[in-house]
């Protein structure tokens, strides 16, 4: 396999801001080069999922913008190493668009490609069919689903690797997950 250095990040609007940007900063302050994928080519409108004292949930705010690079229908998966769901409220309805589904899928199938979900981008492995039989972390609400659908639940890691995925639980597990992310993009290719 050629090592590639393009990763797909998908989101959408509703997308976590800070996981978005903290994701595609991160990939290219390392030398790969992010592609944002969205329904459609233009602005998102991102948000902030953050606690407050006295609420039962997480709450949402605005949060910063970010373009698009390409629609879900451009994607060409044959040129990129890796694919990255990110959370926030996007993937309550990306999970339901068949692209994003064969998108998932065809990263999962090969097992020289990488996929990387945090948060509630389990939502999208869930719905592809993807947690069966693997071990998987996510934001605790997510963890009906993931047990739901087959797979095992691991609360008390930050992030988990299991075979060609890394999941994550929330934006605070960023300095596991993206060391479990980098530690396999960098595996040289038998």
């Amino acid at each position: 396999m050629t090592h590639l250095k393009n990763i797909l990040i998908v989101t959408g609007d509703a997308g976590e801001s800070f996981e978005t940007l903290y994701a595609k900063q991160r990939f290219i302050e390392a030398g790969y080069r992010p592609t944002v994928a969205a329904p459609s080519k233009k602005r998102l409108n991102l948000v902030i999922h953050d606690f407050e004292p006295g609420w039962d949930t997480y709450v949402e705010r605005p949060g910063y913008q970010v373009e698009a690079d390409i629609s879900l229908e451009e994607v060409k998966p044959e040129e990129f190493q890796a694919i990255l769901f990110v959370g926030g409220r996007a993937p309550e309805y990306l999970r339901n668009n068949p692209r994003v589904i064969d998108l998932a899928r065809h990263f999962s199938n090969d097992q020289e490609k990488y996929v990387f979900a945090i948060c509630h981008g389990i939502q999208i492995l869930v719905s592809a069919g993807l947690v069966e039989n693997r071990n998987i972390t996510c934001y605790e609400h997510v963890k009906f689903e993931v047990e739901s659908c087959g797979g095992t639940y691991i609360a008390h890691q930050q992030a988990v690797v299991d075979g060609n995925m890394v999941t994550g639980q929330t934006w605070e597990s960023h300095p596991e997950f993206y060391k479990a992310v980098f530690e396999l993009l960098e595996k040289v290719p038998a």
